[in-house]
């Protein structure tokens, strides 16, 4: 199985520091590639856009990583391109079905909370495995 076909995957970004940070994400294939879906600002894309070596490893919904699970090296690439999110919410909705849906539910609910506003600004993360 690659990562690909994982339903969750460890995403570690680099601080400035070095200090890594791991995120259980959402991941889909786009060509030889992965694709991940995030918020604009969160801090994952903030860090990438900073230091874009990534560490991937296979994990669970809440991001435990099984023991000798292996670690792969890849380099993501913010992608704010017209179109991009678009594409990517396809894919992850191919592969997702209505847990996906329940996503774009969270984020509505998350607009009410915010009191209205315009929803917060999606990217997408291209991973290339090294």
């Amino acid at each position: 199985m690659t990562l690909g076909d994982e339903r969750f995957v460890s995403l570690t970004t680099f601080r400035r520091s070095g200090d890594p940070v791991s995120t259980p994400v959402w991941v889909v294939r786009d060509g030889d590639g992965l694709v991940v879906y995030t918020a604009a600002e969160s801090g994952k894309a903030k860090r990438l856009r900073n230091d874009p070596h990534v560490e991937l490893r296979a994990c669970d919904r809440r991001g435990r990583v099984a023991a000798g699970t292996p670690t792969v090296e890849a380099t993501a690439v913010v992608d704010d391109a017209e179109g991009a999110v678009e594409d990517a919410e396809s894919l992850l909705k191919a592969k997702y079905g209505w847990e996906f849906g329940g996503i774009r539910l969270l984020q509505a609910a998350e607009r009410a909370v915010r009191r209205g506003g315009p929803p917060r600004e999606r990217v997408v993360l291209r991973l290339t495995v090294d």
